[in-house]
């Protein structure tokens, strides 16, 4: 096994498969994975609460710039062939 296979596993994706909502998944994977290594630092006092809070509100505030830039979740109720009105 690799070690960036270990360190950073990924998941399949079993949503609708557009190319935006593969992307914000993989995405979303590596927001969790660096959330999980944040909490991990913090919690063995390698990292102050502080500063765990800080890393994690900055990548939050890049996750949503993401999915607003990839339009994902806007027109969920649309059907691919209709028009918005």
């Amino acid at each position: 096994m690799e070690k960036d296979d270990f360190l950073y596993p990924r998941s399949r994706y079993y949503g609708q498969v557009k190319p935006e909502n593969l992307v914000f998944n993989a995405n979303l994977q590596e927001f969790a994975q660096k959330i999980s290594f944040i909490c991990n630092l913090e919690t063995s006092g390698k990292l102050s609460p502080e500063d765990a809070y800080e890393q994690i509100k900055s990548l939050w505030k890049q996750l949503k710039q993401a999915r607003k830039q990839l339009k994902v979740g806007e027109n969920l109720f649309q059907s691919e062939g209709d028009s918005p009105e």
